[in-house]
């Protein structure tokens, strides 16, 4: 454990690796606040919003939320970047003949990824959901326009034997159409209700369905009553049925793991985005680790074009990494690959890289 111990070096390389990480990320968001105000400054002014909701509920949360989903970017950068600066000047050339392994180099280096990992981890676990809360309440007060359920044949299981079936339902009005109502023991309906349409009454957090038709079975009897008007109280409100996908973003880890259950007792299709975020949440911050191994292994041999061509090429491969994190939830709404493993495959593809580029380093 001696070895282990931090010394000047590893407390140099460590400084300079989270300095320049924080660093980069002032930079890029700064940048990024300056486009995104300048693309969504008319609908600022359009719909009302004020200087103070703009500043602290929208960009407010919008920064820990843009630091966290481009981490991985800003983690390759500050290796590259200072990693080339020490290779150029030779210093790492001297460290490895001063006697210390590349093994060891890397130790400082892990650490910090270690850190950034954690706080990543901290981040989306109990950070980023109330603040995307918020910053998705702004955006669809002053940025989107109203979400439209266009979804027809709704099919959901609010309960073990319970069913609900929407052929349509419209959310300015909150109507659903062809309203039916199922409870099912075993292979046999025990009791049906259909409404040509069913309105939610806000006041009773409850449906009132017209033109109702109930059918309950009773052994070989059936019970058959009509009517204009009933009210019902099920397991399904117009807040479950006009959420956007993205809404999980805003669950903290309890709440995600109780909406991947309910979501999946329902059939929800929507249970996709659910897993896909909770794999993420996982995954992105293990990221920093590999990525760190793959930036110090480009980058500590001195090469004659400068530290230019390293920044180039972490550039390159750290959008390539987002881009192929984004494109791996493709495979999970085709149904292709398990959420798991869609979302881990690329830092698997990316750790393969990563041993290969460290075993061809300067050691």
């Amino acid at each position: 454990m001696k070895g282990l111990r931090l010394n000047i070096l590893d407390k140099y390389i460590i400084k300079k690796f989270i300095g320049t990480y924080f660093f980069a990320i002032v930079i890029f968001i700064g940048i990024i606040i300056i486009f995104d105000v300048s693309e969504k400054i008319d609908n600022f002014v359009e719909k009302g919003a004020s200087l103070e909701a703009i500043v602290t509920q929208y960009y407010g949360n919008f920064v820990p939320y843009f630091m966290n989903m481009f981490s991985p970017l800003f983690v390759f950068i500050s290796v590259i970047f200072f990693t080339s600066k020490l290779a150029s000047h030779s210093e790492i050339v001297a460290m490895l003949s001063g006697g210390i392994s590349f093994k060891r180099l890397m130790y400082p280096y892990f650490i910090s990824a270690a850190f950034i990992a954690v706080m990543s981890l901290a981040l989306s676990l109990f950070v980023i959901p109330p603040a995307n809360r918020v910053r998705l309440e702004f955006t669809d007060k002053y940025i989107k326009d109203k979400f439209i359920n266009t979804n027809k044949d709704i099919h959901l299981q609010l309960s073990p034997g319970n069913y609900v079936y929407m052929e349509s339902f419209n959310s300015w009005s909150n109507i659903a159409t062809r309203f039916t109502l199922e409870t099912i023991e075993g292979h046999s309906i025990v009791s049906k209700l259909s409404a040509e349409t069913a309105v939610w009454d806000s006041t009773s957090r409850g449906w009132k369905l017209y033109s109702y038709y109930i059918r309950n079975n009773k052994g070989n009897t059936q019970e058959i009553k009509t009517g204009h008007q009933i009210d019902t109280i099920i397991n399904l409100s117009v807040e479950d049925l006009n959420k956007r996908d993205n809404f999980v973003e805003s669950y903290n880890y309890r709440e995600l793991n109780d909406m991947i259950k309910l979501q999946k007792l329902r059939g929800d299709k929507r249970v996709i985005y659910s897993q896909i975020e909770k794999q993420t949440r996982f995954a992105l911050p293990f990221s920093a680790f590999i990525l760190t191994l793959i930036g110090v292994s480009l980058s500590a041999k001195k090469k004659k074009g400068g530290i230019g061509i390293n920044i180039g090429i972490g550039l390159m491969l750290s959008f390539s990494y987002i881009l192929f994190l984004r494109f791996s939830q493709m495979f999970v709404h085709a149904g292709v690959l398990p959420t798991w493993i869609a979302l881990w495959l690329p830092n698997m593809l990316y750790l393969l890289i990563a041993l290969g580029l460290y075993r061809a380093a300067p050691k």
